[in-house]
């Protein structure tokens, strides 16, 4: 592939990817807990200079970011999906492909979906097999057709590397349907960019293996899948930073102000005593100082006062309330606060848990498509035959006893005994139940058996 092309490409897709890096940091900042009010200090100074009472200046970051995204991840994948193609041989294919990891990637999946609005799933084959990871999706630009199919026509994967000298350099990886090509190019210099050659190939005519910087595409189409968070392709924290922004705000400077009413300062006039240290002694350990109490104009002249910082509680109580509620709302989300659970019957359950459900279910469509296409691409690559995908899909939620007890009593006769028993809220121990279980069912035979018997005889006898 001409360099010169590769240049124009990086220097058309290249900014605008950046916007998108900025937004997706930002989003792994807050779920870190490094919220924006960690870093912002103008406020606060002038604040400090303009009212010099004020001297705290706490910057407490609320968790409430993270706390939505693992909850819907959660939700979704504690039971990962499962995947029928109707054909025994090619499920143990994909299971045994898709391997232990799996559920791992699915809330990582997830969690960096509801981040930056898209994740990437990077698939290749070496001696083991069909392989797949998780690509960070700041390196990913994808190029789209310009169809209304929105099909991926290339992706430019980018970025760092360090070599031993100490030079960082930016590495182009190139996928196209047919060829993968790779660039290198010094940090911040796209005019020393070159053909890296970093792909080790066995040369049949000299029989030898060798670096290059493209090969064949052994698979014939791009091997990046696309997770999107939902159908706009949107991150979760453009439902609610505004309010988890205010409630920062509101919680430190209540703190502040705590902190800050602690320090009395003292007016004091016609004091008699000879230093500010000897009156800072007096009063704490006499509880009394000594003022001038001659009259001045028919005033005393002698007198201490203090100042101190009026905290409206009230308000600001009722404020971070209605914050916390407006997060998990704007968030669609369930608030943790356990009065919010108590003995709520099920369908008041069912209730609270309908917003993230809305929010789990953009996601989940827009995942069908992603683990379909990895689905297939596994199958391609072993050489079988799909003609659907079954999805299945496990939400996980509170449920109460009540309904938990319902549904064990309408499942039997349809599951077995030990998966009732399994998910009965009542039972502890397993096999101990299922043992009684036996017991009384044996019992019954028994005592079935001795009615029976005693009835006989007295027909006999009659």
């Amino acid at each position: 592939m001409d360099i010169d092309v590769v240049k124009k490409l990086i220097k058309k897709y290249e900014p605008g990817h950046k916007d998108f890096i900025m937004m997706a940091e930002q989003s792994e900042r807050y779920y870190n807990r490094e919220n924006d009010i960690k870093f912002k200090d103008r406020e606060r100074k002038n604040e400090c200079q303009d009212r010099p009472l004020r001297n705290a200046d706490n910057r407490i970051a609320s968790n409430f970011h993270r706390l939505l995204i693992d909850q819907k991840s959660s939700y979704m994948f504690t039971a990962q999906p499962l995947f029928d193609v109707s054909d025994d041989y090619a499920n143990t294919v994909i299971y045994n492909t898709l391997g232990n990891k799996f559920e791992k990637v699915c809330i990582k999946l997830c969690n960096m979906a509801s981040n930056s609005g898209v994740a990437w799933i990077y698939y290749w084959s070496d001696t083991e097999g069909f392989k797949y990871t998780i690509v960070d999706s700041k390196q990913v630009i994808p190029i789209w057709d310009t169809t209304v199919e929105d099909k991926l026509k290339a992706v430019l994967r980018v970025y760092k590397e360090l070599e031993d000298d100490g030079k960082t350099y930016e590495v182009y990886e190139y996928y196209t349907d047919d060829m993968i090509y790779s660039y290198r190019a010094e940090h911040g210099d796209i005019d020393t960019l070159k053909e890296y050659e970093c792909y080790n190939c066995y040369n049949v005519d000299i029989q030898q293996s060798a670096f290059v910087a493209s090969v064949p595409n052994p698979f014939g189409r791009i091997p990046f899948i696309p997770f999107f968070n939902n159908s706009e392709h949107t991150r979760d924290l453009d439902l609610n930073k505004d309010q988890i922004d205010t409630y920062d705000k509101v919680y430190s400077g209540f703190l502040n102000d705590l902190e800050d009413i602690q320090e009395v300062i003292f007016v004091l006039s016609g004091y008699e005593g000879e230093s500010l240290e000897k009156f800072l002694s007096e009063l704490k350990m006499f509880k009394t100082i000594k003022v001038d109490a001659a009259e001045e104009d028919g005033q005393a002249k002698g007198d201490l006062q203090t100042l101190t910082i009026d905290i409206p509680v009230e308000a600001r109580k009722i404020m971070l309330e209605m914050t916390r509620k407006s997060i998990f709302e704007q968030g669609m989300g369930i608030d943790p606060d356990p009065q919010n659970f108590g003995n709520s019957s099920g369908i008041a359950l069912g209730y609270l848990y309908s917003l993230l459900e809305l929010k789990a279910g953009a996601t989940e469509a827009e995942f069908k498509m992603g683990f379909s296409e990895l689905i297939n691409a596994i199958c391609n690559y072993y050489g079988l035959a799909v003609d659907k995908i079954i999805q299945t899909w496990t939400r996980t939620k509170v449920r109460t006893d009540s309904e938990l007890c319902e549904i064990a009593k309408n499942s039997v006769g349809l599951i077995s005994k030990r998966t009732i028993a399994e998910n009965h809220p009542w039972v502890k121990n397993i096999e101990r139940e299922l043992q009684r279980i036996k017991e009384e069912e044996l019992e019954e035979v028994n005592k079935d058996e001795a009615d029976m018997f005693t009835r006989v005889k007295t027909d006999e006898t009659e």
